[in-house]
C-alpha cells in the first residue's frame, strides 16, 4: 500500500460528479479534497497545499472561469484542469486562455480523466514528490502507534490536512481510533494552541443536542435561566470533533448545514447570529450512504462534512500493528497494576494476532488489561481470554428458528464479554436498551 500522491481539489455542483471523480482519483492513490462551489473552494486553496484544480465550468453563483482565472492569478504554478457538461469551442478558448491545462467534455472515461491529469500534473511548473517508499517500522504518532502500511497512509493523511480548516469526515467501525485521529489532525497542526471540543452526538438526548451545540439565550425554552454558549462557541478558533454524527436528528442536521455553509451560529431564542472560525471534523461508525438512500441522514450536510474523506481501518486489516498495539498496553497499565516487569510472550503474540478483534483496538486494549490482572511475570497462552483463541466448530443442532439463533448469539457474544453489557451491545451492533429487551 502506497502513501498517497499529489492533493487533488476536485469542483462541481453535481454530488454524483464528485463521488465519480473522487473515486477514479482515490484508486490511483491521489490525495482528494471535495467542493461543491466556487466559495468553498477558495477557502480550500487558502488554507491547504493543492497541486491540480479539477474543475466545471457552469455552477451557480460564481462559476468555474471565475476560479479559473483567481487561481491563475494567486496560484501561478498550479495547474488546473477544466471539466464542463456543456462544451464549446469559445468555452475551452476562453479556458485554455485564462489559464487551464486542458479541458474535458463530459461524460468522459475512466481512462480519459486519468490521462488529463497526469497530463496536468506533468505540465505543472513544481517537481512531483517523490513517493514514500512502504514503510515497516513501528512508528508512534500523537499517541497512535503502528507499522503497518495502513497506518502509515492514515499517518500521511493527517499530515496533509492538520494545517487547514478543511472539513473532515472520518468514517470506521467503532473501537478502531477515529477520536485519536481527530486529536492527532488537530494536536500535530498549527491550530494545536487553540481549543479542541468533542462532542459525543450519541450520547446526548435528542431534545437537548441542539442547545448544546449552539447554545441558548435566557428564556429560549422553560429551564433556561441564564444565557449559555455552545460547544460551538467553546471550540472558535480551534477544532470541534463531532463524534457518532449519524445519530443527529434530522432539526440538528439543518443547523449543522447552515453553521457550515455559512460559517456562522444562532443560539436557541437569539436574533442575531455569531461568526465562527473553526474545523469541523465529523466522525462516524454508520452507514451514511445507506442512511442518506432511507432520508434518515441528509444529502447536502453528508457532501459538506466529506470535503476529506478518511477511513480508518479495521483492526482484522493492520494485523501487523497488533505487536506494538499489545505492547503499548503492556506498558500503560503495568504500572497501574504494580507488574512493572511484565513481558508478552511470542506465543501469545501470535494468538493475538490470528484473532479478528470484532471490537478492534479497544477490544485488544481491555484484553491486555485483563490479561494483566490474571499474569504474575509473564502474559502467556493460558492468561489470555478463551475467546480469543481457536474454538471448535460447533455441532450443527439442526433446523432452529431464527429467534432462537438470535438468543444462542446474543449469550455467546455475552459469555465472551464477561457479561459487559456496553461492550456487547457494542459487539451486537445495537445500543444497551435494545439488549435489555431482548434479555427480557
Amino acid at each position: 500500500m502506497q502513501v498517497y500522491k499529489e492533493n487533488i481539489l476536485i469542483v462541481d455542483d453535481d454530488f454524483d460528479m464528485l463521488e465519480v471523480l473522487q473515486r477514479n482519483l482515490k484508486a490511483e492513490n491521489y490525495h482528494v479534497y471535495k467542493a461543491s462551489s466556487v466559495l468553498e473552494a477558495l477557502d480550500i486553496l487558502k488554507n491547504s497545499k493543492i497541486e491540480l484544480l479539477i474543475t466545471d465550468l457552469q455552477m451557480p453563483g460564481l462559476n468555474g472561469m471565475e476560479l479559473i482565472k483567481y487561481a491563475s492569478d494567486n496560484f501561478p504554478d498550479l495547474p488546473k484542469l477544466v471539466i464542463t457538461g456543456f462544451p464549446s469551442v469559445d468555452g475551452a478558448v476562453e479556458a485554455i486562455q485564462a489559464g487551464a491545462l486542458d479541458y474535458l467534455s463530459k461524460p468522459f472515461t475512466r481512462k480519459e480523466l486519468l490521462k488529463s491529469v497526469k497530463k496536468s500534473l506533468a505540465k505543472a511548473t513544481f517537481s512531483p514528490k517523490k513517493e514514500s517508499p512502504t514503510q515497516t517500522e513501528t512508528k508512534v504518532y500523537a499517541g497512535m502507534v503502528g507499522q503497518s502500511p495502513a497506518f502509515h497512509k492514515i499517518v500521511d493523511l493527517i499530515d496533509r490536512v492538520k494545517n487547514n480548516r478543511a472539513t473532515i469526515l472520518i468514517q470506521g467501525e467503532s473501537g478502531t481510533g477515529k477520536e485519536l485521529v481527530a486529536r492527532a489532525i488537530h494536536y500535530k497542526g498549527s491550530y494545536a494552541a487553540n481549543p479542541f471540543i468533542a462532542v459525543n452526538c450519541g450520547a446526548i438526548p435528542e431534545n437537548l443536542l441542539e442547545s448544546e451545540l449552539f447554545g441558548y439565550v435566557k428564556g429560549a425554552f422553560t429551564g433556561a435561566n441564564e444565557t449559555r454558549p455552545g460547544y460551538f462557541q467553546a471550540a472558535n478558533g480551534g477544532t470541534i470533533f463531532l463524534d457518532e454524527i449519524g445519530t443527529a436528528s434530522q432539526a440538528v442536521q439543518v443547523s449543522l448545514l447552515r453553521v457550515l455553509q455559512e460559517k456562522e451560529v444562532r443560539m436557541l431564542g437569539a436574533r442575531n447570529t455569531d461568526k465562527i472560525n473553526l474545523r469541523v471534523i465529523a466522525a462516524t461508525n454508520n452507514d451514511l450512504q445507506e442512511m442518506m438512500r432511507n432520508g434518515s441522514f441528509r444529502e447536502d450536510l453528508f457532501y459538506r462534512l466529506n470535503v476529506v474523506d478518511i477511513q480508518v481501518p479495521p483492526l482484522r486489516d493492520r494485523k501487523e500493528d497488533i505487536p506494538s498495539l499489545a505492547h503499548t498496553f503492556l506498558k500503560k497499565y503495568q504500572s497501574e497494576y504494580g507488574k512493572k516487569e511484565l513481558k508478552i510472550s511470542p506465543k501469545a503474540i501470535e494468538i493475538l494476532k490470528k484473532y479478528n478483534w470484532p471490537g478492534n483496538i479497544r477490544e485488544l486494549e481491555n484484553v491486555i488489561q485483563r490479561s494483566i490482572i490474571m499474569s504474575e511475570d509473564i502474559i502467556d497462552v493460558a492468561q489470555l481470554p478463551s475467546w480469543v483463541k481457536h474454538q471448535m466448530p460447533e455441532i450443527d443442532p439442526g433446523l432452529i428458528s431464527l429467534k432462537e439463533i438470535e438468543k444462542q448469539h446474543i449469550l455467546k457474544v455475552l459469555a465472551m464479554t464477561e457479561q459487559n453489557k456496553t461492550k456487547a451491545a457494542e459487539i451486537l451492533g445495537i445500543d444497551r436498551k435494545t439488549l435489555r429487551e431482548k434479555l427480557k
